[in-house]
């Protein structure tokens, strides 16, 4: 371990959860649950593998919501039900055991469900781009039915049931999924958003939708569970996508879910360190820091230690790894010891994203890797 990379290893308090290092895993979409939803006995070795490696803080790929449209793949755990909670049970005890915090990312995929051929979101209208057959049936995204004010009504409260679900679970707190185009970014977003009600027009109208979800989520759980919330601007079939008023968006965006009681926002871009908007400026998690005064977790294009830690020297708080995450699942132990992280390759996604056997170890050898 350098002095340049310290802080990466220190201690830090999330709402009332002690973390023991300021690295988090980020969620990513694994299509490894039963078609029922249900968590399986590898995935809780997957993310038991990466507690044991170190990481203080797991959040785990996308649950979804409800059993009518919320789902976004094929082989996607959902946190709706009893034997979802009971399976989940498996991963949180086995992640818990090894010293390590996890959150669920709680999800409805709207316009952009992978394998459904009904869909609902914010307005009508056909997204752009095709879907991928690895997640669903592919060709083209069909063309999503508008949501009734009941029904938004009633997937806010989709959103309330899960986090209670989560809790039973034994997570330590949610996260809401609003981004990368999922529904709340689709209500947020000015050219899927067509509506005329207060759902729709101005940027406040259009927010609305993510924030009555995290106030019904907040008032519904006590102060000791954390309620999170990630948000990008690129969304998987726009990736170049920007807020149309650029800071001034930002600053009404952030302000927003810091007023609504978020206890952390998670921000993704593909390059974590590129300004938020034009050529130069701060980067958009250096803007949530500024206008929320929240924690603020960084993820997008950090592989080496030297660069995670720039961006805690940056305002970042947390840092979250994906990609490397997976050919370095004792990441924050490597930096400890000083040692050379391994280069994402690809060849663990390959042919499909689904956890492979190689990636784990079994349960009871997890302890000789020194946690």
């Amino acid at each position: 371990m350098s002095a340049s990379t310290t802080t990466l290893l220190l201690h830090y308090q999330l709402a009332n959860l002690t973390l023991k290092n300021r690295v988090v895993l980020a969620p990513m979409t694994r299509i490894s649950a039963t078609p029922d939803g249900r968590a399986t006995e590898a995935m809780a070795r997957y993310y038991a593998n990466f507690a044991a490696g170190g990481f203080g803080l797991l959040i785990t790929e996308s649950s979804y919501t409800d059993t009518a449209y919320s789902q976004g793949a094929l082989n996607q755990p959902g946190i709706t039900n009893v034997a979802q909670i009971e399976a989940w049970k498996t991963v949180t005890d086995a992640v818990h055991s090894q010293g390590s915090k996890i959150i669920a990312q709680l999800a409805h995929a709207g316009a952009l469900s992978q394998f459904t051929e009904d869909t609902v979101s914010s307005s009508s209208y056909t997204p752009e781009g095709e879907r991928s057959p690895i997640y669903g049936s592919g060709g083209a995204f069909p063309t999503a039915r508008a949501l009734t004010k009941d029904a938004i009504l009633e997937l806010v409260e989709s959103f309330e049931n899960a986090a209670v679900n989560a809790k039973k679970a034994g997570f330590d707190g949610v996260e809401i999924h609003s981004a990368n185009g999922f529904l709340p970014d689709q209500f947020l977003t000015d050219y899927t958003n067509q509506r005329t009600d207060e759902y729709g027009g101005s940027l406040e109208n259009r927010l609305r939708f993510l924030l009555e979800i995290i106030r019904a989520v907040k008032a519904k759980m006590a102060n000791d569970f954390v309620v999170g919330v990630r948000i990008s601007q690129a969304k998987m079939n726009n990736f170049t996508y920007k807020w149309p008023n650029g800071d001034a968006d930002a600053k009404f965006i952030f302000e927003s879910l810091a007023a609504a009681g978020v206890d952390y926002i998670h921000t993704y871009e593909y390059h974590s360190s590129a300004p938020a908007f034009g050529e130069s400026g701060p980067t958009l998690a250096e803007l949530a820091k500024k206008y929320s005064k929240t924690t603020v977790i960084v993820n997008g294009g950090i592989t080496e230690p030297e660069e995670a830690e720039g961006v805690l020297n940056q305002g970042g708080d947390l840092v979250a790894l994906a990609k490397i995450a997976l050919s370095n699942p004792d990441w924050p132990m490597k930096v400890q010891r000083g040692q050379a992280v391994a280069p994402f390759d690809g060849q663990v996604l390959a042919p499909q994203p689904s956890i492979k056997e190689s990636e784990l170890l079994p349960l009871n050898r997890m302890q000789a890797r020194g946690v």
